[in-house]
């Protein structure tokens, strides 16, 4: 069987993906493809090298972002994408697609022509550095032709990649929509913003029904894009939200389903 696995973007909040992952693993729940957006595409890259949970989750604590020697210098961003690459390189044993264990599809944005443009094959950080691009902040990546940033501002719930060769899919989805005040909504950016996240939401959670199993964590609505210092207590969320709906779920994808649970509740 065919599993597929689809990972949003989402910033810091990516990380309770890595839980998702842990709780899929124990209940023995085999994925053979993947598509992701920006943080999900990282995520899904790590996991399809080959990599244990506990080594993703140590990449994302060790990585600093927001660190001087990373400034952009003449670059339109903050934060310079391209001074990621050694650190993605030390973590995969060779900067190509053909080394994953698993399908992935990663999800960009050509900010040249508007286009989604979802990397398959040859080289792999470029892309994976470029679908975590957030506009404004790190800077967007240049190769094959094309610039290209966040697959978020056009696809933040990839799903498609996965409907033609899988038997089953399972999402993960970290953005949801929490309420505000109307106070938070003063001045014309913030109603923009507001505006686009809205809009963003709604066309990811239509595709929802594309998905056999979701996982979204509606706790994650505490914690912001950026929320470094709290990668384990997200970590957590992902993974006891996990466990919770694969308590019920899980037979749709594994037998033996008692025996796993069995043995996870020793643990």
């Amino acid at each position: 069987m065919n599993i597929g696995l689809v990972l949003s973007g989402g910033g810091a909040r990516g990380v309770a993906q890595i839980g998702f992952i842990k709780a899929l693993e124990e209940y023995g729940i085999n994925i053979t493809h993947i598509s992701g957006t920006s943080a999900g595409a990282i995520i899904g890259a790590m996991y399809a090298s080959g990599a244990s949970w506990e080594r993703i989750l140590g990449f994302f604590k060790s990585v600093p972002i927001f660190h001087y020697k990373r400034y952009a210098r003449n670059k339109p961003g903050f934060i310079d994408t391209a001074k990621f690459h050694q650190e993605f390189l030390k973590f995969f044993t060779e900067d190509n697609f053909s080394i994953l264990q698993k399908k992935l599809y990663v999800n960009t944005t050509n900010l040249i022509d508007g286009n989604l443009r979802i990397f398959e094959t040859g080289e792999l950080i470029n892309p994976l550095l470029a679908s975590a691009s957030i506009p404004g902040i790190f800077t967007p990546v240049q190769f094959k032709k094309g610039l290209f940033a966040d697959g978020g501002i056009v696809n933040n719930f990839p799903v498609e990649p996965l409907q033609a060769s899988c038997d089953k899919i399972i999402g993960g989805y970290v953005n949801p929509l929490k309420n505000i005040h109307p106070n938070g909504l003063k001045h014309s950016y913030q109603v923009i913003t507001r505006a686009y996240q809205i809009s963003l939401d709604h066309q990811c959670l239509s595709k929802f029904k594309y998905c056999d199993i979701m996982f979204c964590p509606g706790e994650l609505e505490n914690y912001g894009i950026f929320s470094l210092k709290t990668m384990d207590k997200i970590f957590n969320i992902g993974y006891m939200e996990a466990k919770k709906v694969l308590e019920e779920k899980a037979p749709l994808f594994i037998e033996n389903t008692e025996k796993i649970k069995n043995s996870i509740a020793k643990e």
